[in-house]
Formats: structure tokens, sequence, C-alpha cells
């Protein structure tokens, strides 16, 4: 069994950790009163012996993934007061440089990967630095902190399966103080015995008394030993008290004072502090010099704080994605060119990215022994193996966390959600992480992520299969959004995005998967911030992408034997918006139509019309046309799923109604 050397030493580090938190937490109470912090401030008073206890059996390499009651477990790993109290100020000093705040404290020196505001959100998280450490023979430990409320989360049951399943060195942590906000857990888990709830997943687990730093410290050794000799993920429920409200918004109506006053006897720095003087282990001389040290820590904090500078209001916009990318290769010579279909494009695709980088991996659901939803990675599983095919368990927001966290630590995955429409069931993570976390980290952790998902209509798929959502994900700073239309687009972007810093997602059109046509084999990356004139015209210019693009370019035909001449443009990049393309051609043709399969109301097309009519309004002589779907639900039948769709009559319809036109 292993147990704590408890050294004077270490004795006086253990306190001096805790001390430390508490004091720290004190001031920040008082600087919320005066305003200097502002927005939720979740205390960790009570809880001390969690964070410190936890740490003590980390080492620097290890990593930590947190909650939004993170400041004891930034302070734990090793955050000075002065860069986590500057990050709460919001100051540019802070150590996310003012942009996480409270419930985002990123720090990539103490490998703290941030707290996370979403109850449950950094659980797959965790299991992404875990695999990526795994796949990589890296000898380290992820440890990840959660409440109690969390377990009530489908993200707590889809990261515990993925870590058992792949035996991913993960400890978890769990620190069970009664209550999610104001709800105790005896009124909302129909059983509170959490132990048994993560052993039902294949995985050791324990509880230890959270309040005792020693019995926290102990159990945490014995379980990141064994995680390090291979026995996989580990779980330790750490039963500990908030003696603050939730948050400073919190009148604490729904905690009996009773209970409150009887758990601050048990403080954790009261029994440690008490115990080490009455067995002299310590003396109070001690104990008083680590006050006055922690003190003094405590006032240069607040008083560089309030000489630091703000960051100035121009970097605004930094941080949403990389400063730099990588230059384009040079394209080769093309060969002579072959049949191919959009399927068999994409599957090159990745087979090459495979071949060429070895940290490029696959995960998704069916995507292995199945081949894929749509077939596109028949085959790869036996080519390439089971480690980096990996079939995933229907978890879309778990498996989709996990690439992310791979992502952070130097893979490259490909996460394919088999269709747009689960990617709802992971949009937290895409949302709230992937998205987000170089802007939170101040710029420290970048999610080099490809996500790849089968979207749009026509496969009388009725209505839960058949959205494009391709204006949702366009609408999210800090991702960048595809829809390859053509063979060399479905091939190349692959390439481009795995080469991209941030987050690419991929819309590939289940109409276009059996397309045919002649690519050269050699074909290579292209450009994914730029649109694509598929059609010269100067009459009026058709704005198109993904399957949409054939119904413009038919359209476009149509309408040249009638004498009007249409220029055709293939969106591809949808965030970022390539304007200067479009712009230029419409101050051509001094006219627009902007087809696009997602309903009118809110979608892309609103969007460029409204950049067309603010940056072409003297150049148009006409209004900007739209074509959309229309607003119902994607219906079963044949005949009403193609009349709720763009065609290409309509495109023409919505051409020869635009007044002036040429006929």
């Amino acid at each position: 069994m292993t147990k704590v050397k408890l050294t004077h030493d270490h004795a006086r580090d253990l306190l001096r950790g805790m001390i430390r938190i508490r004091r720290f937490e004190e001031k920040c109470y008082e600087l919320y009163t005066q305003e200097k912090i502002r927005g939720f401030l979740h205390l960790y008073d009570g809880e001390e012996a969690v964070a410190v206890g936890i740490a003590a059996a980390l080492e620097p390499r290890d990593r930590v993934v947190s909650t939004y009651r993170e400041h004891g477990h930034a302070l734990a790993r090793g955050i000075s007061m002065a860069s986590a109290l500057a990050e709460m100020y919001g100051k540019a000093t802070g150590c996310a440089g003012g942009r996480g705040g409270s419930m985002h404290l990123f720090d990539a020196e103490t490998n703290l990967y941030g707290g996370n505001a979403i109850v449950g959100g950094g659980l797959p998280l965790a299991v992404g630095l875990g695999l990526g450490d795994h796949m990589q023979g890296e000898d380290r430990v992820t440890a990840c902190f959660f409440g109690d409320g969390a377990l009530a989360e489908g993200e707590f049951h889809e990261a515990m399966n993925l870590a058992a399943l792949w035996r991913l060195p993960v400890l978890f942590v769990l620190e069970n103080n009664l209550y999610a906000m104001g709800t105790a857990v005896a009124r909302v888990q129909a059983n509170s015995d959490f132990v048994p709830r993560a052993a039902s997943y294949g995985m050791p687990a324990e509880s230890v008394d959270g309040n005792d730093v020693v019995s926290v410290e102990a159990a945490a050794r014995r379980l990141v030993e064994a995680i390090r000799a291979g026995g996989g993920p580990q779980f330790l429920e750490c039963r500990t008290y908030r003696t603050r409200p939730h948050s400073m918004f919190d009148a604490e109506k729904y905690r009996d004072k009773a209970e409150m006053a009887e758990w601050r006897k048990r403080s954790p720095i009261t029994r440690f502090q008490s115990w080490l003087l009455e067995n002299n282990l310590l003396h109070q001389d001690e104990v008083d010099a680590i006050e006055v040290e922690v003190e003094a820590q405590l006032k240069e904090a607040v008083a560089a704080c309030e000489q630091a500078p703000w960051e100035p209001v121009e970097d605004l916009t930094r941080h949403v994605v990389a400063e730099t990318r990588p230059a384009l290769p040079a394209p080769a010579a093309p060969t002579s060119p072959v049949e191919s279909t959009y399927r068999d494009c994409c599957r090159a695709a990745l087979i090459e990215a495979l071949l060429r980088d070895d940290r490029v991996f696959m995960m998704g659901e069916d995507i292995g022994a199945y081949g894929g939803c749509y077939a596109v990675s028949m085959g790869l599983l036996a080519e390439f193996g089971p480690d980096r095919i990996r079939d995933t368990p229907l978890s879309e927001s778990g498996f989709t966390g996990a690439g992310i966290g791979a992502a952070l630590v130097g893979m490259r995955p490909i996460v394919e959600i088999m269709t747009v429409n689960f990617s709802l069931l992971a949009l937290d993570q895409i949302l709230n992480t992937a998205a987000t976390i170089r802007h939170m980290s101040g710029g420290q952790f970048g999610v080099p992520l490809v996500i790849r998902m089968a979207t749009g209509a026509g496969r009388q798929l009725a209505a839960q299969h058949s959205h494009s959502l391709d204006a949702f994900f366009a609408h999210i700073p800090g991702l960048r959004v595809v829809a390859p239309a053509t063979l060399e687009d479905a091939r190349g972007m692959v390439a481009t995005a795995l080469q991209e810093p941030d987050p690419v997602i991929i819309l590939e059109h289940v109409m276009l998967y059996n397309m045919t046509g002649k690519i050269p084999s050699n074909a290579g990356a292209v450009d994914i911030d730029r649109a694509v004139i598929r059609r010269p015209g100067r009459h009026v210019t058709l704005i198109a992408w993904s399957y949409s693009l054939w119904k413009a370019l038919e359209a476009a035909e149509t309408l040249a034997k009638e004498g009007i001449e249409a220029e055709v443009i293939d969106l591809r990049s949808l965030r970022p918006l390539d304007e200067e393309t479009i712009m230029a051609s419409v101050r051509r043709t001094g006219r627009a139509i902007v087809v696009d399969e997602g309903w009118r109301t809110g979608s892309l097309s609103a969007e460029i019309a409204a950049r067309l009519q603010e940056a072409c309004f003297f150049y148009l002589d006409a209004p900007v046309g739209r074509v959309c779907s229309a607003e119902v639900p994607i219906p079963y039948p044949k005949h009403l799923e193609t009349a709720a769709l763009p065609q290409a009559a309509d495109i023409v319809a919505a051409v020869k109604a635009v007044p002036g036109i040429a006929t």
C-alpha cells in the first residue's frame, strides 16, 4: 500500500499549499466586493486538500484538466498568485492574457489545460490528452477534476467508457462537495454511491476523505503509480464540501446553516494544522511564518495587478485563429487524369494523409470494420490497423472531445461524425472547446483538428437526416468551414486542412459521393480560403457551394441558351468567406443570386446578401436574390423533398425575375 513520506518539509509544503489557496480565495472574495473581479467567481474554500493532495502525486510532465472552480488546482499546480489574480482581473499579464478570466485559467508551462465552464465538458478533453500521450508513447498522466454534478451529464459516461475501452492514462478526480450549484446530490441522483458507477466501466475506483490531505495524496499516488504501470484509467472520489456559496451570485438558501457549520469544523486546513502541532511535527512559529509568507505574496500580487496593463483594444481579434499558417505546397505537374468518384477522392485523401504523417489517425462511428456509413473509409482498417482507424461508441461528444485533446498534444486527428445531424450531440465540444480554447488561453493552445461530416438532403432520409447546418458552423469564430463540391476539392481540402493549426470542419454532401469524373492521379492540396469562378459570365453572379454548385451550373447552361451569361462562383470556404472574389464578380455583373440549401431564415445566403449590400450597393442594378429551401422540415416523399430543395429551375426563375436582366 502506498504511503506518504510525511517528512517535516513535505508536511510544511502541504500545509503551505492549502493556506496559500485559502488566503488567495479570501482575497478574491474581497476584491470581488470591490468590483476588481467581475463575472462569475466560484471559490474553492473547504476543498483545498483535494487540489494539494492530487498535485503532490503528479509530476511536472503530467497534465491537468480542471473545472470552473479551478483556482485551487491552478495554484497547487504551480501558477503564481500574480499570474492567476491578473487573469481574474482580466489584465494582459494574466496566465491566459486576461481572455479566460476566473473560470478559464490556462497555463502551458505547468500543463494546465484550463478550467471549463461547461459541467462535465473537460472530461472528453482529458480522454483526448490521454489518448494523444498513449499513441505517442509518452509517460504522462492526465488528472481530470470535476464535480458531482458532472456525473449526471452524458459526457461523463462517454468519457469514462472511452478511457476504459482504450486503457488511457487518465486519473478521474471527483470532487464530491454534495451540491451542484444549489442542487443537492441526494435530491437529483437516484444512487449517490458514485464509486460503483465508475467501477461499472471496468475501471478501478475508490473513495477517500477529501478533507484529509494525507489520505488524498496517498490514494492519488497509488492510483497514479497504477496508471504509469499500464493499469489504465483510475477513478478517485474525494468527499469534501465547499464552505462558500456556489458563486458570488448565490444567496445560499438551499443549505442548512447547521450543516455548513459542521463542515467548517472539518476544514482540511484546521484538521491538518492541528494534527501537525499536536504531534510536534510543526511548530506554531512555522505556521505563523507560512501565513506571513503567503500574505506577502498576496500583497505583491494585488499590487502587480493594480499596475498591470490591459490588453489594447487593437488586439481584440488576436488569438481567434493562429496568426501564422503554413504555405500551400507548390502544385506538381498534373499527371494524366483518371476516372474517379467523389467518394474515392475522399478516401484517397485519407490514405495519403495516413501514409504521409504518423500523427494522423481517424476515429468515429463505424469507420473501421463497417467501412463508414458512406463507405469512405472502406478498407482503411485492414491497411492501417485499429490504432489509427478507431471505431468509437455512439458518443459524438465523447470522441469529438477526445479528438480535441489529442490535437492539443501533437496528434492530427480526423474525426468523422456520421451525419451533420449527429454533430449537434457534439456541439458543446465543437463550440465551447475547439473553437474557443486558442482565444481563452491567450494563444497558448491550438486545436489542429479536422472534423468531417456528411450533410444535406436528396436521398429521402426525412427530416432528421437531411439538415444543412452550414450557416451555424460558419457563424462560429475560431473554426474554418469548407464545403468541397468537386473531385479536386474532395481530395485536396483534407490535405490542406491537416496542415492548419486550427479546427477545420469539412462538409461533404451526401448527393456528391457517387459523382464521377476525371482527376489527375497526383492531385494535391487546394486553397481552403478562396472561392473559385467555375463559369465566367457578365449578366449575373450565381453564388453557390457544395451540391448546389452543380444546380447553379445547370441553371447557367439553361440561361446561356436564352442569352443570359451567368457567372458561377463556387464559394467553397464558408468561414472565412472570400469576399474579394465575390465582390469583384458582383461589381462586374451588377446582379447576384445566392443559392443555399439551408432554410432562408438565418441562412448563410442572408449573410452573403447583407455583405453584398454593404460592399456593393452602388454597383448593384437590382436587389440581391436568394434561392433557398422551403421553410419546412425536409419531407420523406420524393416529390415533396424535391419541391422543398433548391432546383436548377428555381435558380433560372430567380434570375429571370431580376429587374433589368438581359433577355
